[in-house]
């Protein structure tokens, strides 16, 4: 099913946050997280894009956009694309280009790019393990993250090491049911 702007942005948005707010801060995914959201630096822009180069140049404006501004006013972007390569393997071929474009933008080693996406896997794992949960989002997304934010971030945690571990514990503990519990998934 296509989304169309004009009925489910709302939507999104509201399934975007609820995953934010319950999962990612919530379960405290990213301990880093909830700081930055609480004062409003999080910018959630939509792409309802369904071609490649059309998310490539929007993953550009957005990355121009979010180094034009003070970390105090936008700390971190989260590109949310509902439309956008629902196969996984396909969103996670897509980030070379976007990786492509960091490098074109001259934004290597001040801007990161990291993905999330409604059936992430990582390679290797069991398919059906609750590690990937660390990373399934409603929507695919690309979050873009500011190279300083993390390092200052990781220099104010005592063991940053321990955070993936952790989260696998957590996410194994509550298992499946737990997670679909949380209501964390698309709702249109």
């Amino acid at each position: 099913m296509v989304l169309r702007p004009e009925h489910h942005s709302t939507a999104v948005l509201i399934d975007t946050r609820r995953w934010l707010e319950k999962a990612v801060i919530g379960l405290n995914l990213c301990p880093f997280a909830k700081a930055v959201y609480v004062k409003n630096q999080v910018h959630l822009a939509l792409g309802w894009w369904t071609h490649a180069a059309d998310v490539l140049e929007q993953l550009e404006s957005e990355l121009l956009a979010l180094q034009a501004l003070p970390a105090a006013e936008r700390d971190t972007t989260v590109l949310v694309l509902p439309n956008f390569m629902p196969d996984f393997l396909d969103f996670n071929d897509f980030l070379c280009p976007a990786e492509r474009v960091l490098k074109q933008c001259k934004l290597q080693g001040e801007i990161q790019i990291a993905h999330f996406h409604p059936q992430f896997e990582f390679a290797g794992e069991n398919p059906h393990g609750m590690s990937h949960y660390t990373n399934r989002a409603p929507y695919p997304m690309l979050h873009l993250i500011r190279e300083a934010s993390i390092e200052k971030a990781l220099a104010s945690f005592p063991d940053p090491d321990s955070i993936y571990e952790r989260n696998i514990q957590t996410l194994e503990k509550m298992g499946p049911e737990g997670w679909a519990a949380l209501g964390v998934g698309r709702h249109v």
